[in-house]
């Protein structure tokens, strides 16, 4: 026994005991600047949201990223080229357009009233075969005094495996006007400008000439010296068959 307590007084007596320190107050605050009241529980949360900021190394960080953003004042170089492609719009009474809906109820044409169309589409010489039109106008005012009508149109130009041109604007049937390109898809995608739109018959023969920006350039296919716009053109024959040599791949029908 008393070997015992010899032994635990011996254990006890080489344990070195060391007196505990407190930081300051105003020590602590320095280390941790969202400290607001010296309560334990808020020390203990501020220090956690010190650390949490202060972590760099977290496996979960997301990675650091870098983008660029050009400015549309910096057109790339084929963007300000002008180029022209002319096609003929012929319709040849074999689709069933166009549709006239008068939605209006009114025996004259009057607002509302809604009219689709497909027609057939050849290059300028006429030579080819290219695709269709296909849309739709919306009538905003009959010109009884013009003998024609007012249209709000909405219609693309389908060149096969070309792509297409979408256009929007005001379609005049009794004098020339200009629309928007509004897009496109395949070798006119991006494109933007203008295409003048030429009555040579209404509503069976139609010349346009594309001002074409934004794309790179187009296939000498497309760019063939078009015929003098007259109300006796016709594509040839061979384009009217739609013989192999005189369409384009893919045309559209």
């Amino acid at each position: 026994m008393a070997s015992s307590s010899s032994l635990a007084l011996r254990t006890i007596s080489s344990v070195s005991v060391k007196p505990s320190t407190t930081t300051p107050k105003s020590s602590l605050a320095t280390f941790l600047p969202f400290t607001n009241s010296p309560t334990p529980s808020s020390s203990s949360s501020s220090l956690s949201k010190t650390l949490k900021l202060n972590n760099t190394s977290s496996p979960h960080s997301l990675p650091h990223k870098s983008f660029t953003c050009r400015s549309q004042a910096e057109p790339s170089s084929h963007s300000a080229k002008v180029q022209e492609l002319s096609v003929y719009e012929i319709n040849e009474r074999d689709r069933g357009s166009p549709a006239y809906l008068r939605l209006s109820q009114k025996t004259v044409n009057s607002l509302g009233d809604l009219v689709p169309f497909s027609n057939k589409l050849y290059s300028g010489c006429l030579q080819k075969r290219v695709g269709i039109t296909a849309g739709i106008c919306v009538l905003i005012q009959n010109k009884a005094e013009k003998k024609g009508d007012r249209y709000e149109a909405i219609y693309s130009f389908y060149f096969g495996d070309y792509g297409h041109i979408s256009v929007q604007g005001s379609y005049l049937t009794y004098e020339d006007t200009f629309l928007a390109v509004t897009g496109g898809s395949g070798i006119f995608e991006g494109v933007y400008g203008q295409v003048k739109l030429h009555q040579i018959v209404f509503p069976f023969k139609l010349f346009y000439t594309f001002y074409l920006k934004g794309i790179k350039d187009l296939p000498q296919e497309l760019l063939s010296k078009p015929v003098e716009p007259s109300p006796g053109v016709e594509p040839s024959p061979a384009a009217k068959a739609c013989e192999p040599h005189a369409v384009i791949a893919g045309y559209t029908d």
